[in-house]
């Protein structure tokens, strides 16, 4: 006689247990209403299901970097000139979006881990679109701020955690290949928005810039999501990775699975490891945020021309996809505090390069190891996070953590707008985001994986 697995989504909220990833027997959520195209996909494919959900969210990380700071740093300088707001004004809206985003993340993360990924995905490619197209129509910065913030906050919550936490549903052996290839597009999608947006103001103005990121985030992120996004593997009869068997239409039967650990929000903020992997990340994300706004800026104050500031842009962006691609051949057997701290490294090096460019050539050397740094960071820290509590209340955890990363991502771009106000350039700025990239390899290295406590 078949019997039903017990369902992951049942876990008590408040103990830790090991348990197997398995396939449960009823579904809720986003997985109700889905079982057309998914379900004959699922049962006639030749290949692992996960593999279409991971298309899927390529195309909405793709999406995601309409609001990304990269892409908004080509038109700081355009802003700035056409409207006379201070730098400080301008990365301010970034920041704020960052804060909101802070807020909301503890409160939506658990809905992730219920209900899935595909609507809200949806709606903040929706969002992020829509407040581009009206972008190109701003005429005050209150304007100004009331729409990038929109993108902003998409960016900075219901994206990482919809792509994130679907993802880590359906890999866990393969999770570092598929987080790969996931950052991996969003690397794309950095490379091509800045362009995208670049040749549209060469051709007419900044407010093309915007018109054009808003038709490539809803033409490329909104289909494949709302077609074709499961919430796990088990709403399918599989399990993660396809392990130990073939989809099946009776959701009831499921084979056995490898054992995976899996925390509480509660349990996981108890241990030291918690608190290592969120010091890691407010000391990153301040840096990443900051440097990427204001580094086309940089470049053109430095007498680069603004086409080639923003190749080099991407160039950053190129080298984040390269550096993301080798993490997806990280043996599993190397624990991934020692991979964080060496994109720590980078960062340290990468900042201090950006110290008093003397030409592209130069700019182009601190992009690329910057963009190695960045590139292992944004890889890893989903990774690590759901390495170390599981992938049953992965938005929960997440989303808790997420808070502090969206603050100290918020903070990086004021402080290098504010730096750059009071001294006529960078070079403050760039020597505090070297001395916080240096403090995040002593902090990677302390993060050992955490112990299950007994039950």
């Amino acid at each position: 006689m078949r019997r039903a697995a017990p369902d992951l989504r049942n876990i008590d909220s408040s103990s830790a247990t090991e348990v197997p990833a398995q396939a449960g027997s009823s579904q809720t959520g986003s997985a109700r209403g889905r079982r057309g195209l998914p379900q004959l996909l699922g049962t006639r494919l030749p290949f692992f299901y996960g593999w279409v959900v991971l298309g899927c969210l390529c195309c909405a990380g793709f999406a995601r970097q309409g609001g990304a700071t990269a892409t908004f740093s080509v038109f700081v300088e355009p802003l700035t000139r056409e409207f006379g707001w201070s730098r400080t004004a301008v990365a301010g809206a970034a920041s704020l979006g960052g804060v909101l985003a802070a807020l909301l993340s503890p409160l939506i993360g658990p809905l992730f881990d219920r209900y899935g990924s595909r609507v809200a995905l949806c709606l903040a490619v929706l969002g992020t679109g829509v407040a581009a197209l009206l972008l190109s129509e701003t005429q005050n910065l209150l304007v100004f701020y009331l729409l990038f913030c929109v993108a902003r906050l998409n960016w900075a919550s219901p994206f990482e955690l919809g792509i994130y936490s679907a993802l880590n549903n359906w890999f866990v052996a393969r999770r570092p290949l598929a987080n790969s290839i996931a950052t991996v597009a969003q690397m794309v999608g950095l490379v091509a928005m800045p362009l995208i947006a670049q040749l549209a103001m060469r051709e007419a103005s900044w407010r093309a810039g915007w018109v054009a990121i808003g038709i490539a985030v809803l033409v490329i992120g909104l289909v494949p999501v709302w077609l074709l996004m499961v919430r796990r593997p088990e709403d399918l009869g599989l399990l993660p990775d396809n392990a130990g068997m073939r989809p099946s239409v009776d959701r009831g039967s499921a084979a056995a699975a490898p054992t995976e650990v899996t925390f509480s929000r509660r349990q996981a903020v108890r241990t030291p490891a918690f608190w290592l992997l969120l010091s890691y990340t407010v000391l990153v994300y301040p840096v990443q945020a900051g440097v990427s706004l204001h580094q086309a800026a940089n470049l053109t104050e430095h007498g680069v021309a603004p086409t080639l500031a923003a190749s080099i842009v991407s160039l950053f962006s190129l080298m984040s996809g390269i550096a993301s691609a080798l993490i997806g051949l990280m043996p599993r057997s190397v624990p991934i505090r020692y991979p964080m701290a060496l994109g720590g490294v980078f960062l340290t090096i990468g900042c201090s390069a950006m110290i008093g460019i003397a030409s592209a050539g130069q700019g182009a050397i601190a992009a690329a190891l910057f963009g190695l740094g960045i590139g292992s960071m944004l890889t890893l820290l989903p990774i690590a996070w759901a390495d170390y509590f599981g992938r049953a209340n992965y938005g929960a955890i997440r989303g808790l953590a997420l808070s502090a990363q969206v603050i100290a991502q918020a903070a990086g771009p004021i402080l290098s707008g504010a730096l750059h106000d009071w001294t006529g350039n960078y070079t403050r700025s760039l020597e505090c985001f070297a001395a916080l990239s240096f403090l995040s390899i002593l902090a990677a290295l302390s993060a050992r994986r955490p112990r299950l406590a007994p039950s």
